[in-house]
């Protein structure tokens, strides 16, 4: 059943962006800023983390659940060093998934071949 709520919540959440760029005059890019600051503000209000222990990776692998990521780090650092927590936690909690985004990047342009775009 985790498989299931997982993909019922993540497909949900996608199928929302894809209404919003379907629907209103809202850029991918403005959609992508929305679902980030929503995740971090729901995260920081306490709704988002229920619906992660309900979903799994249905909630956290979506851009809500990057800014959820964000919110915590900052949550967690500030209860451990203070205000300058609120600077560095942001950082230390996503560093791991940027680092592994932009490898994967790096790796896939070295092993492939461009294409001119037009």
């Amino acid at each position: 059943m985790n498989y299931f709520w997982a993909f019922c919540v993540g497909g949900a959440l996608c199928v929302v962006g894809q209404l919003l760029i379907d629907y209103t005059g809202l850029t991918p890019a403005r959609i992508l800023v929305a679902y980030v600051v929503a995740g971090v503000a729901l995260s920081a209000l306490g709704w988002y983390l229920p619906l992660v222990e309900f979903a799994g990776a249905g909630a956290t692998v979506p851009l809500l659940g990057f800014g959820h990521l964000l919110a915590q780090g900052v949550i967690d650092a500030v209860e451990a060093s203070g205000l300058l927590g609120a600077l560095t936690g942001g950082f230390t909690a996503a560093a791991g998934g940027v680092t592994a985004s932009l490898l994967a990047g790096v790796l896939a342009a070295l092993v492939c071949k461009s294409k001119d775009q037009n």
